[in-house]
């Protein structure tokens, strides 16, 4: 077996290790703390008119660290959440998937890390950098690349592809297939598919709402029009429907914060 066959068997095996299973459990478990507190920082923005802290993961790990015994969760959370990049990782590399599978866990594996690193910099800084900044700072430079604005567009329509993935997961209940439905009780499958039908809905609505921003972006050479979620949050506010459609988006958020603590339990991994 030559180097490179055998560095790739140890990964294969680290990845099936049931240690990796555990934390990534705990992970998943941490990335539905996550999503509720976002949504219940997007509902503070509704109804305090736009007031309030940042509604996006920057914002939620900020309450977290705010908490009696935060810097304890926190440190559970880095442990989950890089269980959970190890664990993505080693299904875009080994996992026999459709395409669409394999850059989707690639995504994952970015967010996870993303996630990993804003825990790293509360706890060891205190507070975490606005994700509407980091979006317009990425964007900015990628707009002063040759082609920049051919870049900017196409992660647009990327991010835009992806939320309508997600709509689609949503409507079909293809995410059903991620889950180990032969050990969930009938009454357990019908409320993880109620959960996960208006969680992935209310994230393909961000997702493809924050794609239409990053395409802004792109035409109008304007980093500013770019933003991460807490800025495409509040622009459901800024529609016809006013902030109700941003409850509504945040009341899905918390389901699927609900289904991310089902997924620890019934995941498969």
């Amino acid at each position: 077996m030559s180097t490179a066959q055998s560095a790739r068997a140890t990964a294969r095996r680290a990845a099936d290790s049931p240690m990796l299973d555990r934390l990534a459990r705990v992970g998943l478990a941490c990335r539905g703390v996550l999503y509720a507190l976002i949504g219940v920082l997007a509902i503070q923005i509704a109804l305090s008119g736009g007031a309030g802290e940042q509604a996006d993961k920057g914002g939620a790990i900020t309450t977290v660290a705010e908490l009696p015994f935060g810097a304890v969760l926190l440190w559970v959370m880095v442990v989950g959440f890089a269980a959970l990049a190890l664990w993505q990782a080693s299904e875009a590399l080994f996992g026999h998937q459709e395409v669409i599978d394999r850059v989707e866990a690639v995504i994952r594996t970015a967010v996870y890390v993303l996630i990993f690193v804003t825990l790293l910099t509360v706890l060891l800084a205190g507070r975490a950098a606005s994700e509407d900044e980091k979006s317009q700072d990425v964007t900015g430079k990628l707009l002063d690349l040759p082609a920049g604005q051919w870049i900017v567009g196409a992660i647009g329509l990327g991010i835009i592809a992806l939320g309508v993935h997600w709509l689609r997961q949503g409507v079909t209940k293809k995410f059903r297939e991620e889950l180990n439905l032969g050990q969930m009780s009938a009454r357990a499958r019908s409320v993880m598919e109620k959960l996960g039908l208006a969680g992935y809905v209310a994230r393909g609505a961000i997702a493809g709402l924050a794609g239409i921003f990053v395409v802004q972006a792109a035409i109008t050479h304007d980093k500013d029009k770019a933003g991460g979620i807490d800025a495409t949050l509040r622009a459901f506010a800024e529609t016809p429907a006013g902030p109700w459609l941003l409850v509504a988006v945040a009341v899905g958020l918390m389901l699927f914060a609900g289904y991310c603590f089902g997924e620890s339990r019934w995941r498969r991994t």
